[in-house]
């Protein structure tokens, strides 16, 4: 593949769940960034594919999946007790990239995506070398008691978050004070006067946003 715009049907079925998204594959790609979506959204969303489009021009084979809630279902949000199995479909997905990369593989999801992912992480901290959580849903709207963190003194790996300054899910306070449980090296990006979707529903204009996201993953991570 010639252009970081361009991408490919992916899919591997030779585990389960299968492996079902977009793959964006520059020449000479070196390490791998896996992206997952939303409990709302699927891997077609505006945001992953400009984060996409951000990496593989670093370089970065890009592979947007969906998770098994969403390939079993178009619409609707996930369901609890079927979390484990979206785990192990970022599982299948990261398996899926090392074979197409030498390097270094990461991983990368949006609100429950990224809380999968993160959590995935920090029952198997050997299985990727770095996260990139975007909107991380810190706690319900209107709950703030109610935290997710509990995995998060598990975390071994460098973890970039992307918080819009008008997220119901979680502050840039509470973020900041949240990230105080991980132990690995963090940086929390602050996306001024936007909400939970980062300011990407339906955006189509070139935004700045992504390739900021990228240099200060590259920052982190080293």
């Amino acid at each position: 593949m010639t252009s970081s715009a361009s991408f490919e049907v992916f899919t591997d079925a030779s585990a389960d769940p299968l492996v079902r998204g977009f793959l964006h594959r520059p020449v000479q790609a070196h390490d791998g960034l896996v992206l997952t979506h939303g409990a709302g959204g699927n891997c077609k969303g505006p945001w992953l594919v400009a984060l996409a489009e951000a990496f593989a021009s670093a370089g970065v084979a890009v592979l947007r999946c969906d998770l098994p809630f969403r390939q079993s279902r178009s619409f609707g949000p996930p369901r609890p007790s079927k979390a484990a199995r979206d785990r192990q479909g970022l599982k299948t997905a990261v398996a899926a990239v090392r074979k197409l990369v030498r390097g270094r593989i990461f991983l990368g999801g949006h609100s429950y995506g990224g809380r999968q992912g993160s959590i995935l992480s920090a029952e198997e901290p050997d299985l990727v070398q770095g996260l990139l959580l975007s909107s991380y849903p810190l706690h319900p709207p209107g709950k703030t008691e109610q935290l997710r963190t509990a995995h998060f003194p598990k975390l071994a790996v460098p973890v970039l978050f992307v918080q819009g300054t008008r997220d119901p899910f979680g502050s840039v306070a509470e973020m900041e004070a949240a990230l105080q449980l991980i132990t690995s090296p963090t940086f929390l990006l602050q996306v001024d006067g936007v909400g939970h979707d980062l300011g990407f529903k339906g955006k189509t204009k070139l935004d700045p946003l992504p390739a900021t996201v990228v240099t200060e993953f590259e920052k982190l991570c080293g």
